[in-house]
């Protein structure tokens, strides 16, 4: 019996090799996840913007002489002051109603009661208001060991929304700082991109422009359906007369920017002020006429996609609602960027089968039939 021959000094380096530069770059692939992870969205919604706005940057950049910090910073600031301000505006002013609302009641309950607060509610609340305050225990000292005992849960919240502000106040900084440099050094960064990924150079190119397609659909269709949702909503402000409707009509469409929140919201909130000012016909005319405002989102939206990439409308819709409900905020751009990621590497796979395919079906020359012989 024929012992078998050891392996060959090479080929056990070579496998050697293979595992120790596999578990390495596992390792360094979990590493950089964790670094990452805290920015992991910023870094994202930086590198769509940058992606989408790329061709205005460059011409901007030509026009400004090649300076390209100069023109990345004025884009930077455009998108600071065009998007980033008004939202921040909108959460102040909101977070502002909300202390002026705590302070009043705070005032009321000590000057005049709860009595007092109850009697100052509009008259569609008041009753019911009166109902609950009669089911509440009566006694002063009763009351205000309820109230202890709910202000730990209070001062937890008010922690946290804090906590919240502030943690999306780093975030847009640090998607500021990545936009910057995205913009600065967008084309060497898709070079190497280009030499490091382990595809042809056409496939990677033809990967980077799919996405970059998907990215400037998702953000014009999101920016057109929320300025069609804030003119519908308007139409309904001024036949309802809402107080100040240019005011609310603006709120809508920069609502209607923000995922997971919607435009009818806005509609909806309207509704309820004029319920409470005593109109409550023109209140149910407006919640009637917030559905139209809110479909909007999931009709126009698909629809104005779909032109921008090729893709169903079934497929865009269920794409941003699966992606809204597992990524959250990002999945309005994460879901439709991974179909989109997913059909590519499809076509990758199929066109290399069709050329595996061509290759077995073509007859070697003669010249070819040599080559091969002397492999």
């Amino acid at each position: 019996m024929k012992k078998a021959e050891p392996p060959h000094p090479a080929a056990s380096s070579t496998r050697t090799s293979f595992w120790t530069t596999l578990v390495l770059t596992v390792i360094a692939t979990y590493l950089l996840s964790r670094v990452i992870r805290p920015f992991a969205a910023a870094l994202f919604i930086a590198a769509v913007l940058a992606g989408a706005v790329s061709p205005l940057y460059e011409r901007l950049a030509a026009r400004m002489g090649g300076r390209r910090n100069l023109a990345s910073g004025v884009a930077t600031l455009t998108v600071l002051l065009v998007v980033i301000l008004p939202l921040a505006w909108l959460a102040v002013v909101l977070a502002q109603e909300v202390a002026d609302g705590v302070s009043y009641v705070r005032r009321t309950l000590r000057s005049e009661g709860v009595g007092g607060l109850v009697a100052d509610l509009p008259a569609p609340l008041r009753a019911a208001a009166q109902k609950v305050l009669d089911r509440l225990p009566q006694d002063s000292q009763e009351l205000t060991q309820v109230a202890g005992a709910q202000g730990g849960r209070a001062a937890s919240a008010v922690g946290g929304f804090v906590q919240a502000t502030w943690t999306v106040v780093v975030q847009m900084v640090m998607m500021l700082i990545a936009f910057f440099f995205l913009l600065v050094d967008g084309p060497k960064l898709v070079n190497w991109v280009v030499e490091v990924l382990p595809l042809r150079r056409k496939q990677t190119l033809t990967l980077l422009t799919d996405f970059r397609k998907v990215t400037v659909a998702v953000l014009v269709s999101s920016i057109a359906t929320s300025a069609i949702q804030a003119a519908v909503a308007f139409v309904g402000y001024l036949l309802a007369k809402v107080p100040n409707p240019m005011f609310f009509g603006f709120v809508t469409f920069l609502v209607g920017l923000v995922p997971a929140v919607g435009a009818g919201a806005v509609t909806l909130g309207a509704a309820l002020i004029l319920f409470l000012s005593g109109h409550p016909g023109a209140a149910l005319f407006l919640v009637i006429w917030a559905i139209p405002v809110g479909l909007a989102d999931n009709v126009v939206k698909p629809y104005l996609i779909r032109g921008g990439i090729q893709l169903h409308g079934a497929v865009v819709f269920f794409s941003l609602v699966g992606g809204l409900a597992y990524f959250g905020p990002v999945g309005l751009l994460a879901g439709p960027l991974i179909v989109s990621f997913f059909i590519a590497v499809v076509h990758m796979w199929t066109a290399e089968l069709d050329d595996a395919d061509h290759r077995s079906a073509t007859p070697l020359l003669p010249h070819n039939r040599e080559a091969e012989a002397e492999a």
